[in-house]
């Protein structure tokens, strides 16, 4: 089942932060060590938008970047790849996030992120986006350690819900981005509970439950929050999911590749897994949709940078086929 530009006409809106990655490039597994990095575009709900568009779907993007030489890049880069961008803002407030990407002995990703202009993403410009038309909104984490930035992305919810447009809650949690213990929690939660579909991380949930939560427990908790489905994956480890339908956890394995770099992979993940909700009208994933996503994620990996390495739905399907 592939989807297509036909199976949605309205645009998927992806709303939250786009930045520059830093990405080391010299093999270090830490800042400290680090001497070598290679600059892309990134940010979790940009990688997904671009990740949407290169399957078929309709998309588009919603944040802010600086009026900088990084920013007119970050413009460039998502016109270029068929998002429309128009619903991306510029500011001489503050200069263009950046990141610094890094991955650990295990292979995971790790982020250092110096925060700029996303957080001003602000609600009055989520009113301007007309987010109440688009086919479905994905909004993440990292908008809410800030304000206005999280008033922008609790408004974007509020208009999807009165709406009916289904939201998709893709957890980024960076405990650096938050100053009290338990906020992250709070504010996590209180989206999900809004959210037709979330999808988080292992590493995500134990920041937000603490170190001994296990992908079971973490599903449960989310699950119990109220929306359609949770989904919660582990990188090469695998993924489970569970729905309101079926609340058992199902666990589906990874597809074995030769990683290079993890930075884009879980919004690789995430983009094929909205996708495939989005063609079959929100029921509840298969192990076959979540398979879809797991490939997606699975290829992201293969190639250096957030956006080089997020398939086609051709190249996909190739992959899928040669399983």
């Amino acid at each position: 089942m592939n989807t297509t530009s036909a199976t949605v006409a309205s645009p998927v809106v992806s709303i939250g932060e786009i930045l520059i990655d830093f990405i080391v490039d010299d093999g270090k597994i830490s800042l400290i060590e680090a001497r070598e990095f290679v600059s892309r575009s990134g940010g979790a709900p940009a990688n997904t938008a671009v990740a949407l568009a290169r399957l078929g779907v309709p998309s588009a993007f919603c944040g802010v970047v600086g009026m900088d030489p990084f920013g007119s890049r970050l413009k460039a880069d998502l016109a270029g790849e068929g998002v429309d961008a128009s619903r991306l803002e510029e500011t001489d407030r503050a200069a263009t996030t950046l990141a610094f990407a890094w991955k650990d002995e295990r292979g995971d990703g790790h982020f250092w992120l110096l925060r700029g202009a996303d957080a001003l993403l602000s609600p009055e410009q989520i009113l301007r986006a007309n987010v109440g038309s688009s086919a479905a909104i994905v909004v993440g984490s990292v908008a809410l350690a800030a304000e206005p930035s999280a008033e922008a992305v609790r408004t974007a919810v509020h208009t999807a819900n009165r709406a009916g447009v289904p939201v998709f809650f893709d957890l980024n949690v960076r405990p650096t981005l938050w100053t009290e213990p338990g906020a992250a929690a709070e504010m996590c939660y209180a989206i999900a509970r809004k959210s037709t579909v979330v999808k988080l991380s292992l590493d995500d949930a134990t920041a937000l439950l603490g170190p001994s939560t296990t992908p079971e427990g973490a599903i449960a908790v989310f699950l119990s929050l109220g929306p359609g489905f949770v989904v919660l994956t582990d990188g090469e480890r695998g993924s489970w999911f569970a729905s309101q339908l079926e609340s058992e956890p199902c666990f589906v394995p990874a597809y074995a590749v030769e990683a290079v770099e993890p930075t884009g992979a879980g919004d690789a993940f995430g983009a094929a897994l909205i996708a495939r909700s989005l063609e079959n009208r929100l029921l509840p994933p298969t192990i076959e949709d979540i398979r879809y996503a797991s490939a997606a994620g699975a290829l992201a990996t293969a190639r250096r940078g957030a956006w080089e390495g997020l398939p086609t739905s051709s190249e996909l399907q190739s992959f899928l086929d040669s399983q």
